[in-house]
């Protein structure tokens, strides 16, 4: 409750660039309804999201290497522009501008992330835990990106990373899929639609 009364930042806004020396194609899971214009970034007059205190957002991408075979479009190169690339071990900045609860003005934090820091072969129990929700969001949409990611392997990817979940909200996230997957069996494809 503290968390949605006591505000810490408000209009906070993520941008990210990538290295496309090192990205060469990105996607944002999720946030489609919270996706500002590159330009609204800096401008203090655009509202944006607030964050209560004991809150974390997290947000996931899917990125294809440059040096990947997949193709990602047909679109023709620009005739008139040439897009020359920075050499930098970095494979993306992370941008980040809030402003106080009683501020006007915004505050800016500037992080680079080098390409180890984003290979872990380890991944944490929050991190697996958010990829499971992400991808039962997507087959709650039949995201044309779910691949074949089924409930059952959501409900595995959200049971190995319970951690402590000292109020219980991942066992009942676990349950939830649970739920979905029996009803998905049980409901003709027609209805759904």
């Amino acid at each position: 409750m503290w968390g949605t009364l006591y505000t810490i930042a408000k209009d906070v806004k993520i941008q990210v660039e990538f290295n496309p020396g090192k990205v060469k194609a990105y996607r944002l899971i999720g946030y489609e309804n919270r996706l500002l214009n590159k330009e609204d970034f800096n401008d203090d007059r655009k509202d944006a999201g607030d964050i209560g205190a004991g809150h974390c957002v997290t947000a996931l991408y899917e990125l294809i290497p440059a040096d990947a075979d997949e193709s990602t479009g047909s679109v023709d190169p620009p005739e008139y522009q040439q897009a020359q690339i920075k050499a930098s071990q970095n494979i993306m900045t992370l941008k980040l501008r809030y402003k106080d609860p009683n501020g006007a003005s915004s505050k800016l934090i500037t992080k680079r992330v080098v390409e180890k820091d984003l290979r872990n072969s380890n991944p944490t129990d929050d991190f697996l835990f958010a990829s499971a929700v992400a991808g039962f969001g997507m087959i709650l949409r039949d995201s044309e990106h779910k691949g074949g990611l089924t409930y059952q392997q959501v409900g595995t990817m959200a049971s190995s990373a319970l951690g402590e979940d000292k109020y219980g909200y991942r066992r009942d996230f676990v349950k939830l899929v649970e739920s979905a997957s029996l009803l998905s069996e049980r409901t003709p494809k027609a209805s759904l639609e």
